[in-house]
């Protein structure tokens, strides 16, 4: 299939050059697509009304959906933001670009100052997005695209911003995760100007969008919308909290919203009436850029993609949500932690169309380049391949795909590596080098390791794994030679028997009438910085 693809696109390639020459109608050549590519922190598979969500109202990106193809079997580049980031950038897989943890986690011998107790030292991993790579920017500005940067970075410090490969302007982008003044101005960022006392983050971003889109509605366009939510801190209004906290009422709240997981607990509800209010800003602001373009009349002519950098948060940072279809959540090396929402809008799209063939985010650097009819640069996104191919009705070959992450990380994660290939996936732990196996289509929840039931999958796709991470030279933990089983395990017992308490109590309280957690609403919920 794919080779008759192929030959039929070379064909029309072939005719419409024909056709330019002899008609020699520079102006009736179809207008360069626009592209805006949002991409949202931490937002879960499930936390959308399309996705499943019955809690969270999500109109304007359902709206978009159905607009265009969504991808059932999408994946972030990594569980975690920066290798995530740097994937979607590179077009490259997180072994092979080396930023494989956020960028500012401690490694070797420094993460024992966080006083986990963990059997192995993380490995090392590059703090910057290299300045070799051709980044999907870049090769958009290269082709006489106007580029445009609004939001969460983390690629590196100075010197490494979103200008230093291939924005033309960077409005918020900087080398922190998180927003360090939370989602209210003013919001201690050198990169952006403080709006009125309590103006949102997440609607400014959009506006800034908005605003660079119609002074470059005459000529092609590149925008990243990048938001810092929904990351931790969780913060929303009151009236955005009174409206979800009243819907969890309605909905019946549940006995309990937490279980306890390997190294912590983990959320297993959706009624957080705080972080249901930051999605709906998130949903907002969305609704701000595509009615602007529709506004212009250059939504059918814009391409729009909308992901995620990871997985949604049930476990560590704000405990935020629960992947309801899914098991765990971001830092996690189950689907929960790395399937995303995945959407391309484009023109010709067929409404609601929905694809089943997993991709990744390295798979956006080739398809925006091909939707947009621009040449692919095989070199520089090796790990990525176009899916317009899909979007046209044919198919694409089974090839594998692969996570790294030999770290912990905040959200209870531990030292793994990951291949899917077709619906098999198999996950290889560094800390005693054991291997589970799961087949996705009967068991998506990951609940029955089938490794000795069918050993001849195990070892060719652990044979893959192996030498993908030879072939790159991939960075590996070391176990540490101070690790003290028994402090250790107090810790795991601490998480239980303390921890989880308090998270109970926490939850009721946001769905308490009275709860209020200042007198501005800022701060509403705290979190942590990854």
């Amino acid at each position: 299939m794919l080779q008759n693809y192929l030959q039929i696109k070379r064909a029309k390639l072939a005719l419409i050059g024909v056709l330019f020459v002899t008609l020699g109608c520079q102006e009736d050549r179809p207008a360069q697509p626009n592209i805006v590519l949002i991409l949202v922190d931490d937002m879960g598979f499930a936390d959308l009304g399309f996705t499943g969500s019955t809690f969270h109202e999500t109109p304007h990106i359902d709206q978009l959906a159905k607009d265009g193809w969504v991808f059932n079997q999408g994946y972030s580049g990594s569980r975690v933001c920066s290798p995530s980031r740097a994937t979607l950038m590179t077009g490259k897989f997180t072994a092979r670009h080396g930023i494989t943890d956020w960028i500012g986690a401690k490694t070797g011998a420094s993460w024992r100052e966080h006083n986990r107790h963990d059997p192995m030292l993380p490995a090392d991993y590059i703090h910057q997005l290299d300045s070799g790579e051709t980044s999907i920017a870049e090769a958009f500005r290269q082709q006489g695209y106007k580029t445009f940067f609004a939001g969460k970075w983390h690629l590196g410090d100075k010197g490494s911003y979103p200008e230093d490969h291939g924005f033309d302007q960077n409005i918020g982008g900087w080398d922190k995760g998180s927003p360090m003044g939370g989602f209210f101005s003013p919001y201690n960022n050198p990169m952006i100007t403080d709006g009125p006392k309590g103006e949102n983050l997440t609607v400014r971003l959009a506006n800034e969008v908005a605003t660079f889109v119609a002074g470059n509605k005459e000529e092609p366009f590149f925008a990243m919308l990048s938001f810092y939510a929904v990351h931790a801190p969780i913060e929303t209004t009151e009236e955005k909290w009174a409206k979800y906290r009243e819907k969890a009422q309605r909905m019946g709240v549940a006995p309990s919203g937490f279980s306890m997981g390997e190294k912590l607990p983990y959320r297993t509800v959706q009624d957080n009436p705080i972080y249901a209010g930051l999605v709906e800003s998130v949903d907002d602001a969305v609704g701000i850029v595509t009615d602007q373009l529709k506004a212009l009349g250059s939504y059918e002519n814009t391409i729009i993609v909308f992901t995620s950098d990871n997985g949604g948060v049930v476990s560590g940072d704000a405990f935020a949500t629960h992947n309801i279809s899914l098991r765990g959540g971001k830092g996690q090396h189950w689907e929960g932690g790395m399937r995303v929402p995945y959407v391309i809008k484009a023109t010709g799209a067929t409404a609601g169309a929905s694809i089943e063939y997993p991709v990744t985010g390295a798979d956006l650097f080739p398809t925006l380049l091909d939707l947009a009819g621009l040449p692919l640069l095989p070199l520089q996104h090796s790990d990525g391949v176009s899916l317009k191919p899909l979007m046209e009705g044919y198919s694409l070959p089974e090839r594998p795909l692969f996570w790294h992450y030999p770290h912990y990380g905040n959200q209870g994660g531990v030292p793994s590596s990951v291949v899917r290939r077709g619906d098999w996936k198999l996950i290889h732990y560094w800390e005693d080098g054991h291997q589970e196996l799961y087949h996705l289509p009967s068991d998506p929840l990951e609940q029955r390791d089938v490794a000795q039931q069918t050993p001849q999958v195990r070892v060719a796709m652990a044979r893959e794994l192996s030498y993908f991470l030879e072939q790159t030279q991939a960075s590996l933990p070391e176990p540490d030679n101070t690790f003290d089983q028994e402090a250790y395990q107090e810790r795991i017992v601490r998480m239980r028997e303390s921890l989880m308490p308090e998270l109970e109590e926490r939850r009721l309280s946001f769905l308490n009438p009275d709860f209020k957690p200042n007198e501005d609403w800022w701060g509403s919920q705290p979190g942590t910085t990854d």
